[in-house]
């Protein structure tokens, strides 16, 4: 019989290494992960957010593999790498990563980064009830609100960029299932939105992989077919997946469930923050929901719920508030469930010298 190596046994020395120490804080929000990078990355060069975003995507995507893949990662893993600014009233900069690349809006991290930037210490005097958080992500300025009592931090909602319906009733061939009807939306990234019962499937029932399939055959469809823009920025006119819903848009205070898929085949274990920004932005335009109204959105994979209120930001284009954690199934739009971090401590991986260079 072999014997089992004793839990508390300590190692005083670890091997020699000539690489990087690169150091992160798993966390998730509905579910979804995010590893918030906290040291270890090389200078990321770029005047703007933006021009960050491109200098880590031209060279240093070797990290983000190391990152978000097997063994440190997983397929579905997102991550966070923390940058500076060069908006003066931003507390800190972000760029967002995953299996693909790098994203430009991602509403489950924004509240993620919203309570670690107080537990972290980013925040130096935090108030209560709330203490407000400026995030610059790459769509631009995101207001998060922390809950802040006697030095502990609790649920997270925030304000998004504004959001806009792009098209509707577009109809694109997709290989396998003919003439398909979608509509386009952006929320901090452009989204197409597509009833799962068209696949005949059901985002609450159905395989994860049929599902995948369904959403991924759409996002080359949309993208080979639709001519997309921005009105600000080139950078953000690219389709970031398709959101395959049950139907439900007429509103309704029963929450109503999508599954989203992005990037290369990404599953999002949680509503997808920007995804339904985008969406009720779509229900807005078709006149299925008023300003000031809550609606609540259900995450087809683990049922976690995310609940967004329409505000005005003017005619056509307009932001939201959105909030939302782990489990939070009753919560108020000012009150939500709390989000969970996995790791208190960062945990760091040393890397050889081999492993950090691009190749």
């Amino acid at each position: 019989m072999y014997s089992c190596v004793e839990s508390s046994m300590e190692f005083s020395k670890l091997p020699p290494h000539s690489g990087s120490v690169l150091s992160v804080v798993d966390m998730h929000t509905g579910g979804e992960p995010l590893r918030i990078i906290l040291s270890g990355y090389p200078e990321v060069k770029g005047d703007t957010i933006l021009a960050k975003r491109r200098y880590v995507k031209e060279h240093l995507d070797h990290l983000r593999k190391l990152l978000m893949f097997e063994p440190r990662g997983h397929y579905d893993m997102y991550g966070a790498l923390l940058v500076k600014s060069e908006l003066a009233e931003a507390d800190l900069g972000v760029l967002f990563m995953h299996n693909e690349g790098y994203s430009t809006m991602c509403g489950h991290a924004v509240i993620a980064l919203g309570r670690f930037a107080v537990d972290y210490g980013l925040i130096k005097a935090p108030t209560s009830p709330e203490t407000q958080i400026n995030i610059h992500c790459p769509c631009g300025l995101v207001k998060a609100f922390t809950q802040y009592s006697n030095g502990k931090t609790g649920a997270v909602r925030f304000h998004s960029v504004p959001a806009f319906a792009f098209a509707t009733d577009v109809s694109v061939s997709v290989p396998g299932y003919g003439s398909i009807t979608v509509d386009i939306s952006y929320g901090g990234a452009l989204y197409a939105f597509v009833s799962a019962e068209k696949f005949g499937l059901d985002v609450s029932k159905s395989k994860t992989r049929d599902l995948v399939d369904a959403a991924t055959a759409v996002s080359d469809a949309v993208k080979s077919q639709v001519k997309l823009y921005h009105p600000v920025n080139e950078d953000l006119a690219f389709l970031y997946g398709t959101i395959l819903t049950d139907g439900k848009d007429a509103f309704s205070e029963e929450p109503t469930a999508n599954v989203c898929v992005f990037a290369d085949a990404q599953v999002d274990r949680s509503p997808t923050g920007s995804g339904v920004t985008a969406r009720i932005a779509l229900q807005y335009h078709k006149g299925l929901i008023g300003l000031n109204q809550t609606r609540s959105f259900k995450s087809g994979a683990t049922a976690s719920v995310f609940r967004i209120r329409k505000s005005n930001r003017g005619d056509h284009v307009w932001g939201l508030q959105g909030c939302g954690s782990g489990g939070c199934r009753s919560c108020s739009l000012q009150r939500c469930g709390q989000l969970h971090p996995r790791e208190r401590r960062p945990s760091e991986w040393r890397l050889s010298s081999a492993l950090t260079q691009r190749t």
